[in-house]
């Protein structure tokens, strides 16, 4: 089912690379004309010039983008709207994962788990979401993680965060539930991607890999398909809902 996103413009954060990058890639395939946001400007830019070669008609660019910035948030939504001429959709994909327990987590390392994770979609949905209105309505997708509904010893501020968007997400669904606005969260599990190298030991992955009812890591592709469905028109009746890509972890 191809040009499912069609008409639709979309600002994804954290695509240059990992699950970010697999959303561009697939929304532009459907149809999207898409502005990649991110702090690795060239990962960044390799991945929207790559889909102007790979994706007969796919549109994509790059800007640089701050998440923990509201004036950066603010310039990439206008660079959004002046590029495509609207604004329908928004994936508040980046994030970042840094181990510490109740006693053992820094103030430095909260403040900035905070600030990416929390914060950043946040700003992402304050600066977007006037943008989307004048749009006519769409869609806004929050990745969460499946972090932010279990807990897990040693990733105590990853957890308070994305525990944090999947509230967060219910709670702006609902105040634009009747504006146009679908608002949903998705909650991956453990996803083979850059972040594991900080976030988690091969050991603990190793030790999730062999609990996982699939028995092995999702691929970002696996999560982008995911948003997909929320951000399409298929998925007009859904908001306020969360949707959890894991494997069957959370089924155990």
């Amino acid at each position: 089912m191809a040009g499912r996103l069609e008409g639709k413009v979309a600002l994804i954060t954290g695509g240059a690379s990992g699950i970010g990058a697999a959303h561009a890639r697939i929304f532009a395939a459907e149809g999207a004309k898409v502005l990649i946001g991110d702090i690795q400007d060239k990962m960044g830019q390799d991945v929207a010039d790559g889909i102007g070669i790979t994706n007969s008609g796919g549109q994509a660019a790059y800007t640089n983008l701050d998440v923990t910035s509201e004036k950066s948030w603010a310039d990439a939504v206008k660079k959004a709207v002046n590029m495509y001429g609207k604004l329908t959709t928004l994936i508040n994909n980046a994030g970042i994962g840094i181990m510490g327990g109740v006693t053992t987590e820094t103030q430095e390392s909260w403040d900035r788990t905070m600030a990416v994770n929390q914060t950043g979609v946040w700003y992402g949905m304050k600066t977007a979401i006037p943008e989307i209105l004048k749009a006519g309505g769409g869609a806004i997708v929050n990745i969460s993680s499946l972090y932010g509904i279990i807990g897990s010893p040693d990733m105590f501020a990853y957890h308070a965060s994305k525990g944090a968007v999947r509230l967060m997400s219910k709670a702006a669904a609902l105040e634009y539930a009747t504006q146009g606005i679908r608002i949903n969260s998705v909650h991956p599990g453990i996803i083979n991607t850059p972040i594991l190298g900080t976030a988690l030991t091969p050991e603990i992955v190793q030790g999730i890999i062999g609990k996982t009812p699939v028995g092995r890591l999702g691929r970002p592709e696996d999560i982008a398909y995911g948003s997909l469905y929320l951000c399409s028109d298929d998925a007009s009746f859904v908001t306020g809902a969360e949707l959890v890509i894991d494997g069957g972890w959370l089924a155990q």
